[in-house]
């Protein structure tokens, strides 16, 4: 039994971060060449008083008024999330009962990035497949805000809120999610890292005695390591599935930046009509990045019945992983 996308929803906080009002905050922050690198135009954050669970919360509940699947079909929650309420409980168990979900379902919490989506439906995908699970609802969710200094322009400018839901179920057709392939290199940890501003730099924990922490971003370690490791994620891909990048219809990468996509399409060598970007209005939104630009490919009809398309997530860890979907 194989494993499909069915259904995927998503939700933005609703207040807006542009490059003018962060211009207004930060006089000396040059945008005119800040933005041509990033691609970024604007960006959504969360409100003071608002989570990364009610972000998740929000985009469930729009994908159950969809009416596609009552709520108490739902027989696994699965949560990923580097921004959970509380250290314990799993915030999924929070969800499970803020959704109103059954009680029978199994729950639980994964702390991955920017690959984050990628393993998450590779667990969807082994769930399915061993027949633990039939309908799986998948949310993705991250206020990444909340870690970054107001005055550090590196994360900033890039990262927005969001929260996803999607809804993974048996295929009987030909759509489905696979192969995989997944790849980790932990000498990395400290490229995108949230630690301690008190004490011992070596301690990355997060007491209560200790002033706020905040996300450290290498971005030039980071630009570095996707050059190598996305590429060679999606040449693994390809010869694992026995495809060419030819018979692929759409590459969907990890909404990082203009620089980061214009750079792996140079190295790929790929057709700039096949890859999707939609980053300018909302930024990285972390592990929410790959399924709100699949939501907004299928919108814009770039990806049809029959298509095949690559997805690559790639950051915080360091982490990377592909997977190809068929529509």
């Amino acid at each position: 039994m194989t494993a499909k996308i069915s259904q995927i929803e998503y939700y933005l906080p609703e207040i807006v971060l542009t490059n003018e009002d962060l211009a207004k905050e930060n006089p000396c922050w040059d945008f005119d060449l800040i933005e041509p690198k990033t691609g970024i135009k604007a960006r959504h954050i969360a409100a003071s008083n608002e989570r990364a669970s009610d972000l998740a919360v929000k985009a469930a509940e729009r994908l159950f008024d969809k009416g596609q699947v009552d709520r108490k079909a739902i027989d696994t929650l699965i949560y990923c999330t580097q921004s959970p309420d509380y250290p314990l409980p799993t915030t999924s168990c929070v969800i499970q009962d803020r959704l109103g979900l059954s009680t029978k379902v199994a729950a639980f919490d994964f702390n991955l990035g920017c690959s984050g989506y990628i393993y998450g439906l590779a667990l969807c995908h082994s769930m399915i497949h061993s027949g633990i699970s039939k309908r799986i609802l998948f949310l993705c969710a991250e206020t990444y805000s909340k870690y970054i200094s107001p005055t550090d322009r590196s994360a900033r400018v890039l990262f927005g809120d969001a929260g996803t839901a999607t809804l993974v179920e048996p295929s009987n057709s030909h759509q489905s999610v696979g192969p995989f392939v997944f790849g980790t290199d932990g000498s990395g940890m400290d490229k995108i890292i949230v630690q301690s501003t008190k004490g011992n730099s070596e301690d990355i924990s997060c007491r209560e005695d200790e002033s706020r922490s905040f996300l450290s971003l290498d971005g030039p370690g980071v630009f570095m390591f996707t050059m190598k490791r996305v590429p060679e994620c999606a040449t693994d891909l390809l010869a694992k599935a026995n495809r060419t990048l030819e018979e692929i219809d759409l590459f969907v990468f990890h909404q990082a930046s203009k620089i980061v996509i214009d750079n792996i399409v140079r190295i790929l060598s790929l057709d700039e009509k096949k890859v999707f970007r939609g980053y300018e209005d909302i930024g990285n939104t972390v592990s929410a990045s790959i399924p709100i630009a699949i939501k907004q490919a299928e919108e814009q009809n770039r990806i049809k019945n029959g298509d095949l398309v690559m997805l690559v997530g790639f950051g915080v860890g360091l982490s990377w992983g592909g997977c190809l979907m068929q529509r």
